[in-house]
């Protein structure tokens, strides 16, 4: 059998099916496989994109420093944003065709209605389009950019294998785990917020391939970029039981201040929704650059700027200049649409957020002894995990990026009471749900549906059928019974019309016994209009064309040749019921 084949018909029956998967030593091979070269794909576009965006601003910046903005003189500061908003404002005015929502929300957007589905073009304006907003010195990240990516090449790898719906959802969730792992070398954080904010799936199936793929990921970006942190990490400790109010402190602070950014988000999309792209962008770059000329340390990804404010190089006040310096920026870039991410503005904000609160209490609780980066490294968790509505993740990343067991307990305890304050006490979602919604595309997160998507229309469809004409002679019945079907298909130009209980038949027969020719359609029974549902698609894809009224039951087909239709199965929505009670 073809591989393609044979991959696509294990995942479009067991993907789902997590005591399948134990009883099966094949289907854990090849779930590794599936995971590993997810992650390797990924791994090398994320390799690929960052060494265009860095030796791209080593060339262009003086100091031969990828982020060195602030050495740039004043009428550069102003004119590179804007060069870099005329790019993508012609960029997105000819090749955008509509698409104006990149980075995660458009993966959570895939993900909760088109099954995953990402194509070659938004790759393309993402891979571009972040790179120049980068480059440019726009304040934006380059995780979600990294994100989006990874999870576009495992959807086109799904699509250009055919493998079912259910599949390439998961592959999307391996190339969002790559993403995240190649940008900090933190694999396990991947898998947590590939888990926890796309996928929203703890399932063993769901888990083996995620792994491997940011194992993979975070090799390949180690092989050709190397193994150093993204954060130089002092060493750090928390003074004593003595801070902990101080923790406490940070995270209500830290709550706060993340409502205000994706309440700001919020804003400039709303209110900006009605502009078209091009201006859009062009405003972006002016803030940009007049903001910059103020504050320049704030252009770019920052993460220069990160590393500093970990070492305490930065007092109070400058550090809270930055944080809200930072915070307009980059409300104004993503809001108007700069291709970019939120994740690394949020650990720049979340730092020196943190680092300015450290030295406040160095300053006035000298006996202390309080660390400056111990206290950026939990503003950072804290706005991460606020921000994004991502506890494990933040935390994770937490542990990962310091390597110091220490900050377990302090960095939990931070990173929950920023995100309770956020949510409950200033009713703010997620930065990425935020800007669907700003852009008019609702999201929501159904627990059924959550389950649907999971499972495909192979994995409960009912084989047990034959196919007949409408008429027959009581001959040809009897022989269509002799393999006890379930259901009798029904066809009316050689396509399926409806079903017909195979039982329906059986007790018609045994009464009706005189008859020369029976009409299918006329005999007493349980009988339901047939609709089709593609072997590939999931039962949320199911239900829907039920709900829409498209049929009663649905027949499940795939092109075995060129025109050529063969019927798979029969599903009916109390199969799906009972799939989701299960």
């Amino acid at each position: 059998m073809n591989p393609y084949r044979k991959i696509h018909a294990w995942f479009s029956a067991q993907l789902e099916n997590t005591r399948l998967h134990l009883a099966r030593p094949d289907a854990m091979i090849q779930l590794a496989i599936i995971g590993l070269l997810t992650g390797a794909l990924a791994g090398l576009v994320i390799v690929a994109f960052r060494l265009l965006v860095e030796q791209t601003q080593t060339w262009l910046l003086p100091g031969n420093s990828p982020e060195a903005y602030e050495l740039l003189p004043h009428w550069a500061i102003l004119t590179l944003p804007l060069a870099g908003a005329v790019l993508l404002a012609l960029m997105f005015r000819w090749l955008a065709k509509g698409l104006y929502v990149l980075g995660v929300a458009r993966v959570l957007e895939r993900m909760a209605y088109h099954q995953g589905h990402l194509g070659p073009r938004e790759f393309l304006l993402q891979f571009f389009g972040a790179a120049i907003a980068i480059i440019s010195g726009h304040s934006v990240g380059r995780e979600g950019p990294h994100v989006y990516l990874g999870a576009a090449a495992g959807s086109l790898l799904g699509q250009w294998l055919t493998l079912p719906n259910n599949a390439i959802r998961t592959l999307v969730g391996c190339g969002t785990a790559a993403g995240i792992a190649a940008s900090f070398n933190t694999p396990l954080a991947g898998v947590i917020f590939a888990l926890e904010v796309v996928m929203l799936d703890y399932h063993l199936a769901s888990f083996i391939p995620v792994i491997l793929a940011a194992v993979t990921a975070t090799m390949v970006s180690n092989a050709m970029l190397g193994s150093e942190a993204a954060f130089t990490m002092p060493a750090m400790a928390l003074g004593g039981l003595s801070e902990i109010p101080l923790v406490i402190i940070l995270g209500l602070i830290a709550g706060a201040v993340s409502a205000s950014f994706t309440h700001l988000v919020q804003v400039v999309a709303s209110n900006s929704r009605n502009l078209a792209i091009w201006w859009k962008v062009l405003l972006a770059g002016v803030i940009t650059g007049l903001l910059g000329l103020a504050v320049p340390e704030i252009m770019g990804i920052g993460y220069d700027t990160v590393n500093a404010t970990l070492l305490g190089s930065y007092g109070a006040a400058f550090l809270l200049l930055l944080m809200g310096a930072k915070l307009i920026a980059t409300s104004a870039c993503v809001g108007l649409g700069v291709p970019g991410g939120m994740i690394g503005p949020a650990l720049f904000i979340g730092a020196t957020l943190g680092a300015s609160m450290g030295q406040l209490a160095q300053l006035w609780m000298p006996h202390l002894d309080t660390q400056v980066g111990f206290f950026a490294m939990l503003g950072m968790g804290a706005l991460m995990g606020a921000s994004l509505q991502a506890p494990l993740a933040a935390l994770t990343a937490l542990l990962e990026l310091t390597n110091n067991p220490q900050i377990i307990m302090p960095g939990m305890l931070v990173v929950i009471i920023a995100g309770l304050t956020a949510s409950q006490v200033f009713g703010q979602e997620s930065l990425f749900i935020t800007m669907l919604k700003a852009r008019g595309l609702d999201y929501q997160q159904n627990p059924v549906l959550a389950v649907l998507r999971r499972m495909g229309v192979a994995s409960i469809m009912d084989k047990q059928f034959v196919r007949s004409p409408r008429a027959i002679n009581p001959e040809t019945a009897w022989e269509l019974l002799k393999s006890k079907p379930k259901w009798i298909v029904v066809t009316k130009d050689n396509t399926p019309a409806f079903i017909l209980s195979g039982i329906s038949l059986a007790g018609y027969l045994e009464v009706e016994q005189e008859q020369e020719e029976i009409d299918l359609m006329e005999i007493p029974g349980t009988r339901l209009q047939l609709a089709p549902v593609h072997l590939h698609e999931t039962l949320q894809e199911a239900l829907e064309k039920l709900d829409k009224g498209e049929g009663e039951a649905l027949y499940v087909r795939h092109m075995s040749a060129p025109g050529i239709w063969r019927v798979y199965g029969i599903l009916t929505r109390e199969q799906i019921e009972s799939a989701y009670q299960l």
